[in-house]
């Protein structure tokens, strides 16, 4: 759907995020759109130029703990490249024909959690990161699609987007990227500066930069069954306590030793059937596994190390904000930073959620219990004043 609106009209200006579904609101958008359909909003904003150009991608795909990746195309073939790159490399691209996509732009540049806020209508839960992809003329990464929910906000230039909610979602065999074998396009669009665009999972689309061009991806993750069964139960090897050790003083000679014993088999059942989990434990892994920060992600220690009297003294003439790569999240009197679970003094709960909601705080006075949080944090470098 196209919500082409009078906003057209006017000169494009950085906008909450509020409204940046506008005319629709947030309520409509999830239950009409939100893994539905498709949607394409022009001129929703905000505004990147200041902040975000080739230069600025390009520094950021030269360092080490950046993940990034080139992909060209000639006469139809991907080709994928995996960075960290060299100048002189970058300085060597041809006119046309590729895309840099650097992921995880949010830890690097204070700017993007501005815009990652525009989006808050989504539950931090849900938020992977936001990765930019700069191409010049006719670069693109193919048709394809993503297992996850992902908002397309077009900055510089113009690209032209494909969609479809084709069931076929083949792939091509043996190719560098998830490229699809056919695709039926069913809707077109000309993303301009400004304009945003949703794509729900399993929709097939594909961009190709008329100009060139500057894409922000916010992606919205979920995972899998398969990979939260995995990382539950390796999660509860880190609580399993069965004690005792399995016996079998009531050995019976047997004929065949090849074959498994019965009584072996009950054994091994009785003792795997103690292994229980509870609700809370859930809740702890799920906090603590949506707040853990990807392998690349290191945090710079404070050069300070401020004692209690004078952290409450800073915390309480300037408040705190979280560090750009820190992800946080609250369920109850639990707070969730950084793969770590934490009980939090229900006096402070509303501060510090408004921390977590907004990466930052006004000036306030914690109780001493969650201010020694604070000093155990801001020490890790999860935090700054």
């Amino acid at each position: 759907m196209n919500l082409a609106h009078k906003k057209n009209s006017k000169k494009h200006h950085p906008m909450s995020f509020k409204n940046i579904l506008a005319p629709l609101s947030p309520k409509t958008f999830i239950s009409d759109y939100w893994q539905k359909k498709s949607l394409f909003v022009p001129q929703a904003g905000p505004d990147t130029q200041d902040w975000l150009n080739r230069q600025k991608l390009f520094e950021l795909a030269q360092l080490d703990n950046v993940e990034s990746r080139l992909i060209t195309q000639l006469n139809g073939q991907f080709t994928l490249t995996v960075g960290p790159f060299t100048r002189q490399q970058l300085a060597r691209l041809p006119k046309r024909n590729w895309t840099l996509l650097v992921q995880g732009v949010e830890q690097y540049c204070p700017e993007a959690h501005s815009v990652l806020q525009r989006f808050d209508f989504i539950s931090h839960a849900r938020r992977d990161d936001l990765m930019v992809s700069y191409a010049v003329p006719g670069g693109g990464v193919g048709p394809h699609f993503d297992s996850y929910d992902v908002f397309l906000l077009q900055g510089l230039g113009v690209r032209n987007w494909q969609l479809s909610a084709q069931k076929d979602l083949r792939l091509v065999k043996n190719a560098p990227l998830r490229i699809l074998k056919h695709m039926v396009s069913e809707q077109q669009w000309e993303a301009k500066e400004g304009d945003l665009l949703y794509v729900p999972p399993r929709y097939a689309h594909h961009g190709i930069a008329k100009t060139e061009c500057v894409s922000l991806s916010i992606g919205f993750r979920i995972p899998s069954h398969q990979e939260l069964g995995q990382a539950f139960l390796d999660s509860l090897q880190d609580h399993l306590a069965l004690e005792g050790m399995i016996e079998d003083p009531d050995l019976v000679w047997q004929s065949h030793p090849a074959e498994l014993p019965d009584y072996l088999l009950k054994k091994f059942t009785k003792s795997l059937n103690k292994i229980r989990w509870t609700d809370a434990d859930i809740r702890q892994f799920t906090g603590c596994y949506l707040t853990e920060p990807k392998t690349s992600v290191v945090f710079t220690p404070a050069s300070q190390r401020l004692g209690l009297a004078r952290l409450e003294q800073k915390i309480k003439k300037h408040g705190i904000r979280l560090a750009l790569s820190t992800k946080m999240l609250i369920a109850g009197n639990t707070v969730f930073i950084n793969g770590e679970a934490h009980r939090l003094n229900a006096k402070d709960r509303k501060m510090v959620l408004m921390l977590a909601d907004q990466r930052e705080s006004p000036p306030f006075s914690p109780t001493q219990a969650t201010l020694m949080l604070f000093q155990q944090w801001y020490r890790a470098g999860y935090l700054h004043l």
